[in-house]
């Protein structure tokens, strides 16, 4: 931050936004070397991406409230339509150059409407003399809407003769996102993930007060240690240090061990980690009620661990993800072995098992293709199953409810590729819905 001190910003804000933005210090100062001083013309367009939890819209946030700039600051996902975004970008405009009087929302039908109203509302002289920032987050549903939105937004500088700049945010590389026609490049920035020193640092500032900052960043380094090479969101990961924190402090608080016994604590809480790794990005339950079954013991968290095994779905997508489930767990070598068919009956010839150094369910589930999952989806069901627009949008429906993960899909010639994202309690119960013997077709279980 120490060479922008000659920009024309409070000495005390920067100071402010250093602390504010924990490991993105060199995000913060490219922006603010983008953005210069008040009054001058700044870039039209910038283009922010990176994974989601990676810190694109809070830094854009805190920069923008720290240093009190104008802006406006609409989601996509809750704009879902043109007009529903270009009017909210203008009523929130309209706050900021009103005297502080309720004004009519403004309609807008096109975006040649909203060009003018735009040039409307930029007139007072407080917008005119410095930048306006138009911050547009989750950019990537711009592809939903009309084709001249995005190329709009990209020279809206130009169009409205305001000294604007249109922030886009988005989980997506630009390549998927430009315009075919009336593209003026944005300049791209780019956020990568956390590192784990990253995330160790910045969880470890949320300690509650009756805690040392080196006790709880024990605990992080902990849950880290348990949950980084499933999980890198920082969200995710944040929900999990909050809930899970109470069962690290019982030794301490009940006098068995002090906040150094770090060995102590950590066999305390080992098995309450693994039953909480079975609910990432799951949330079958929330977090008052995971308390509560931790307060009953050790039957009532396991009750409520269990509690997603009673999904109800469909007939067709519960063999859909008893076959994600295989493809995930057992190597592509195998499905010879399982799935190829004899008289009706699984092949009864018994292959030695080679040895394997680790077990495929402590590795963890592996991505799969499209055409994997419905072959031995073919094989394990009764009755064969066309491919059919049906099929594929119970897929999409097991991805939406976070059941498969989807990965890999900007890949035009592999196609799409998926994980299993559930535990093997839970596929059990999902077979035994079907009277379907899973364990007959794990490679673990030979």
């Amino acid at each position: 931050m120490q060479s922008f001190k000659h920009l024309k910003y409070p000495e005390e804000a920067l100071l402010q936004l250093e602390g504010l933005v924990p490991c993105r210090e060199s995000q913060v100062s490219t922006l603010l070397s983008i953005f210069g001083e008040r009054q001058h013309f700044s870039f039209p367009s910038l283009f922010i991406y990176g994974h989601a939890s990676s810190g694109k819209t809070y830094v854009m946030q805190t920069l923008l409230k720290t240093l009190e700039l104008p802006h406006v600051f609409v989601s996509c996902n809750e704009c879902f339509t043109s007009r529903l975004l270009l009017e909210e970008i203008l009523r929130q405009l309209q706050r900021l150059s009103s005297t502080g009087e309720d004004l009519a929302p403004a309609s807008c039908d096109s975006f040649n409407d909203f060009v003018h109203l735009f040039k409307q509302g930029t007139t007072t002289p407080s917008l005119q003399n410095q930048t306006i920032y138009v911050v547009l987050d989750n950019a990537e549903q711009l592809r939903e809407m009309e084709a001249n939105i995005l190329p709009g937004f990209l020279r809206l500088q130009e169009l409205t003769d305001r000294n604007v700049t249109v922030v886009l945010l988005s989980e997506i590389v630009w390549e998927l996102l430009r315009p075919t026609t009336g593209c003026l490049e944005p300049m791209p920035l780019y956020f990568p993930d956390y590192s784990i020193g990253h995330l160790q640092k910045i969880l470890s500032h949320d300690h509650p007060p009756e805690y040392s900052f080196d006790f709880y960043a024990a605990y992080i380094n902990i849950l880290l240690g348990v949950f980084y090479p499933v999980c890198r969101d920082l969200k995710e990961l944040r929900h999990l240090a909050v809930i899970n924190f109470s069962k690290y402090c019982e030794p301490v608080i009940q006098g068995k061990a002090n906040e150094r016994d770090t060995r102590r604590l950590w066999k305390n809480i080992e098995s309450h980690l693994k039953n909480a790794m079975q609910t990432v990005y799951l949330r079958e339950i929330s977090s008052s009620q995971w308390e509560q079954s931790r307060e009953d013991g050790e039957s009532g968290q396991l009750k409520g661990l269990s509690a997603h095994a009673h999904v109800e779905l469909p007939y067709y997508s519960k063999f859909l993800l008893i076959a994600a489930y295989l493809a995930s767990y057992n190597p592509a070598r195998t499905d010879k072995r399982f799935f190829v068919k004899h008289r009706g009956t699984i092949r009864k010839k018994k292959v030695q098992k080679k040895q394997e150094k680790t077990s495929n369910h402590l590795l963890g589930p592996k991505a799969f293709p499209l055409d994997r999952l419905l072959a031995i989806l073919h094989s394990i069901i009764d009755s064969r199953v066309a491919p059919t627009a049906n099929i594929f949008s119970q897929i999409t429906s097991l991805v939406t409810l976070q059941l498969l993960t989807l990965v890999g899909h900007d890949d035009p010639l592999n196609g799409p590729r998926y994980k299993c994202s559930v535990s093997l309690d839970f596929i059990r119960g999902i077979s035994r819905t079907v009277s379907f013997d899973i364990t007959k077709y794990l490679y673990d279980f030979l």
